[in-house]
């Protein structure tokens, strides 16, 4: 059989006419490269510039195609971290800032599964990864070959989806699909293993550019129902007690503006999850901050009594929830996911809607200016006023200690001086005290959730300070979880990494601790961690990197200030109160309107303030009418 090219074809007078008008793709041209280059060259197609990754045995071809990439200044960056599971927090950090796709390398056998820790974090979290790890080859795969593991089946229950490349030629399209599923839907991370001789085989490489591949069997919905949407508007308008409550999809999809004017539109109070911090401005009257185990009494308090629920982009996690049957019990539930999986599994809403959180808010608001539909006057105001007087009676408070440093006093400092700065954090009391004491913008804030995570925090700023060179980044961090990942400060003197790392230093595993003390009969097995603590001082010196302590309140202002001003990574060891417990605290099997460490609640007056029912100021219970707007009370 002859096979003529486009040239010889003959085609009829009419199409011949109209082919001018007719858009043709280039004709792309293969060319002779091996596997390795064509994952490469496929990453940087889809916008790469930063690979965290660590080399081995099984991944050195990739290794050496990227060494002749950056050689040619094509724009890729490789940093080289200490151990493959500071590579994958660096990726999600990055993501996490950034809100596209990160990447990270890892090597087969312990490689690839000491990136087991780093992509279960960011399953649980929904953070966009690229997890790319080297494997024997082909032919002694299942043989138990040096530095074998199977991790595609290892990581089956923490990965958005997952390959192993059989064939050189199959790269580019398995690279593109990939990234299309990390970064849409609910994102995730995605896994792609590479045998070795894969990585070497030399074929005709045909690329794949973004957005040029069709997954019939992958269609996430992104556009909510109308009906739906309708019957949520309907809900809110017959609401006299609505609650927000935001979490991590919020910010995935930059809900943010669109939470804002719902909240404004309707006078709703807005909380939030660890996770959704930042997608409602803290600093608004609406706040509440965050609700849970250790959120604010307000929040919990509201979610207790509120008669409608708005769930946007949260997943009722048990951390939120507390003794999940009396969750919210008496409110009606509206429950906006991307994920179809997620609405219904722990508390069946009223109203359903599957979609991308901002596109579902989008329309809504649409629907109300539309419509000419707003709260009435005073739909919301009773409950406001008894929500600002619970903001008024348990206030989160900063201890101040005659003879010691409170940790929520250093973290108070660190958020005066630098209030736009992106902060991460690792898992313990410091991330809720952070959680409770910091207000973050949008992305700014970048901590482990649904995994809990310690040794997470340093290399998560690292990945955020590649992204943002020009932006303060803070670590947060215990002095437990900073020694799960210390060795990444090698990566930061390496490559100047200018990230600042403030660790809470109470000597102790401290929410162990805490929970000894509240639930195990004050039994501290294993969590006190003075004996063998480094010298942070020489351990930050050891590796280039400047070091310092803080004893005492009277340092706290100045060495924050010098901290902040050094040009280059700095660790500061602030010695906190040993024993300070993280309050409010809802017991686990409790409700979130039953928690522990409440201020005292101060005498009241024999008359109730008179807040303002236009606009919301406290008056004096004799006044007629409200001084700062006139209105009659």
């Amino acid at each position: 059989m002859t096979v003529r090219s486009p040239s010889q074809i003959s085609l009829p007078q009419t199409v011949n006419q109209s082919i001018s008008n007719i858009s043709i793709s280039p004709v792309v041209t293969p060319r002779r490269a091996s596997g390795g280059f064509a994952l490469l060259d496929s990453l940087q197609r889809h916008g790469v510039e930063y690979i965290f990754g660590y080399p081995g045995g099984a991944i050195l071809p990739i290794y050496d195609d990227l060494y002749k990439v950056e050689a040619a200044g094509d724009g890729i960056k490789h940093i080289l971290v200490r151990h493959e599971q500071g590579a994958a927090h660096a990726a999600d950090g990055y993501a996490r800032a950034t809100g596209k796709v990160g990447v990270c390398f890892g090597t087969s056998g312990p490689g690839a599964t000491n990136l087991v820790t780093g992509i279960a974090t960011a399953y649980m979290d929904s953070i966009p990864m690229i997890i790319v790890t080297g494997q024997v080859s082909r032919a002694v795969i299942g043989t138990d070959a040096f530095q074998e593991t199977d991790i595609y089946g290892i990581t089956l229950p923490i990965v958005k989806h997952s390959y192993v490349v059989r064939d050189a030629k199959d790269m580019a399209r398995i690279v593109a699909e990939a990234f299309h599923i990390a970064s849409t839907g609910r994102p995730g991370p995605v896994l792609i293993d590479v045998p070795k001789d894969v990585a070497l085989e030399e074929f005709d490489y045909v690329p794949v550019e973004p957005g040029k591949v069709k997954l019939p069997g992958y269609r996430p919905t992104v556009k909510g129902n109308p009906r739906q949407i309708c019957a949520a508007i309907g809900l809110i308008r017959k609401s006299r007690r609505p609650l927000l409550y935001v979490g991590g999809g919020a910010i995935a999809s930059g809900a943010h503006e669109e939470i804002k004017q719902l909240a404004e539109l309707f006078n709703i109070p807005v909380s939030t999850t660890l996770m959704g911090i930042g997608a409602f401005d803290e600093h608004h009257p609406l706040s509440l901050g965050m609700l849970g185990m250790h959120g604010t009494a307000y929040a919990n308090f509201a979610v207790t009594d509120c008669d409608l629920l708005i769930c946007v982009g949260a997943r009722f996690d048990d951390r939120v929830t507390g003794k999940l049957d009396e969750f919210a019990q008496r409110a009606k539930v509206i429950h906006i996911d991307i994920d179809p999986a997620e609405v219904g599994k722990n508390r069946v809403p009223d109203v359903p809607i599957v979609g991308d959180v901002r596109k579902v808010l989008i329309d809504l608001l649409r629907r109300c200016q539309e419509k000419s539909v707003k709260h009435t006057p005073n739909q919301t105001q009773e409950w406001l006023n008894l929500i600002n007087r619970w903001k008024e009676e348990y206030p989160l408070q900063v201890p101040h200690h005659a003879d010691s440093m409170s940790p929520q006093e250093v973290i108070v400092e660190i958020g005066r001086q630098a209030p736009h700065a992106y902060y991460t954090t690792d898992v313990g009391q410091h991330q809720m005290w952070a959680a409770q004491f910091l207000k973050n913008g949008p992305r700014r804030w970048i901590s482990s959730g649904g995994l809990g995570t310690m040794g997470f925090g340093l290399p998560a700023a690292i990945g955020a300070k590649v992204a943002f060179p020009n932006e303060e980044v803070i670590c947060i961090s215990g002095d437990a979880s900073f020694q799960m990942n210390l060795q990444e400060l090698g990566t930061a003197s390496q490559y100047g990494i200018n990230v600042k790392t403030v660790i809470l230093n109470n000597g102790w595993q401290g929410m162990v601790r805490q929970w000894q003390q509240a639930f195990y009969g004050e039994r501290y097995s294993c969590s006190n961690m003075e004996v063998g603590m480094p010298d942070i001082e020489f351990l930050a010196k050891a590796y280039g990197i400047k070091g310092m302590v803080i004893k005492n309140r009277d340092e706290l202002k100045d060495a924050i200030a010098e901290m902040l001003a050094h040009d280059g990574p700095v660790i500061v060891n602030a010695h906190v109160t040993k024993d300070e417990n993280c309050y409010p605290m809802v017991a686990p099997g409790k409700s979130n309107a039953q928690m522990v460490g409440l201020p005292r609640q101060p005498k009241k007056a024999s008359l109730e303030p008179i807040y303002c029912s236009n606009c919301g100021a406290k008056n004096a219970p004799n006044n007629n009418f409200c001084p700062e707007c006139g209105t009659k009370l």
